[in-house]
């Protein structure tokens, strides 16, 4: 595979310029799911075929061999292994809520678990935290105990980083970003990452720990020198509308990704959606279940280092290669994809599964 990778800033730029210049559109769906909090993405893959062999899918032999397809194991397993119930839900109790207001240099919040330090607003404890205002050079941390679970709902936000990330998960069991109902929220950084501890923060929105996006609203991201959204464990997106720009990949997950719904128009000067772990080669999956994507990619729209799954959703692609992982899956959904380079592209990227399409 050509890897291609340009810095044009500038395109990025004008890509932002442009998707913000379109309303908003699209909602989530109402779908339900039972997962318990503690069940891990990572189980959400089918057995993974044996390795070995040709790289070459095509033969009748080779796919007969080397998966199961039921849709016992597929559609209504990954998905219910995938979603949990909270993370489709995106509901949240105003009056239990910790407000936080964002007023330019600073914030206020209402409860002091909130620790607040310039334009540094740090979450010490676990629930819900209402954001509404502008802050004009700051970050969101949560950091609080491995065990507890952060909801986080933006509620008409615009923050800005000059050098940093915007919204940082430090440590968590889990984060829920919620896009409160017809909120627009802007997150942008501004230009450079300077790191500040021992972790290589290199987007908008990164994260440690599983991080969860759902709601109605709309949320945009402007990251022209790094990730738009990045996730060190799992990533998951239930609902929303999202205008991503970003210099490095616009979502990227390190152990799986897993979107049901939501609307999604995205430019990336690397991957679109990017799934890996360099650590373990079974891990690194993307699963799609629904869903409107818009995908302008220098490099691959898709690209899952271990299994890609497309069950529904319609998507949109120019890119450099269009899907690309070691074993791809499509069970349903509309794609269509304008690639210089391959459309769909089954390729060793793990020695856990065998190359298929």
């Amino acid at each position: 595979m050509k890897t291609l990778k340009y810095k044009a800033p500038a395109l990025i730029a004008l890509a932002l310029a442009s998707a913000l210049a379109l309303s908003a559109c699209g909602a989530a769906g109402s779908s339900t799911a039972s997962r318990s909090e503690s069940s891990s993405a990572q189980s959400a893959a089918p057995a993974a075929p044996a390795a070995g062999g040709s790289s070459s899918a095509g033969s009748a032999e080779a796919l007969s061999s080397t998966a199961d397809v039921s849709p016992d194991s597929t559609e209504a397993g990954l998905w219910s292994e995938s979603f949990s119930s909270r993370d489709l839900s995106g509901e949240y109790e105003t009056a239990e809520a910790v407000t936080v207001t964002l007023n330019g240099a600073s914030a206020e919040a209402s409860d002091e678990s909130v620790e607040i330090s310039g334009g540094t607003v740090t979450i010490t404890a676990a629930g819900t935290y209402i954001l509404s205002g502008t802050l004009d050079d700051g970050t969101v941390v949560v950091d609080v105990s491995k065990d507890d679970k952060v909801q986080l709902v933006l509620d008409g936000v615009s923050i800005t980083s000059a050098d940093y990330a915007v919204i940082y998960v430090k440590q968590a069991d889990k984060v829920f970003v919620t896009l409160a109902d017809g909120s627009v929220n802007s997150l942008a950084n501004g230009g450079s990452f300077a790191q500040k501890d021992d972790n290589d923060v290199n987007a908008v929105v990164f994260s440690k720990d599983d991080i969860t996006f759902n709601g109605t609203g709309t949320l945009r991201i402007s990251s022209p020198a790094g990730h738009g959204i990045s996730g060190k464990d799992e990533v998951t997106v239930t609902g929303g509308v999202y205008e991503i720009a970003a210099d490095g990949h616009a979502i990227r997950a390190k152990d799986s990704l897993a979107i049901a719904d939501g609307s999604f128009r995205i430019y990336a000067n690397e991957d679109g959606l990017h799934a890996e772990n360099s650590d373990d080669e079974s891990l690194g999956s993307i699963y799609i279940a629904g869903g409107s994507f818009e995908i302008e990619a220098k490099d691959d729209a898709v690209h899952a280092i271990t299994l890609l799954q497309i069950d529904g959703g319609t998507l949109s692609i120019t890119a450099a290669e269009g899907l690309e992982a070691t074993y791809i899956r499509i069970n349903g959904g509309e794609i269509s994809i304008s690639a210089s380079d391959d459309g769909v592209n089954a390729a060793r990227k793990s020695s856990v599964y065998t190359p298929t399409f």
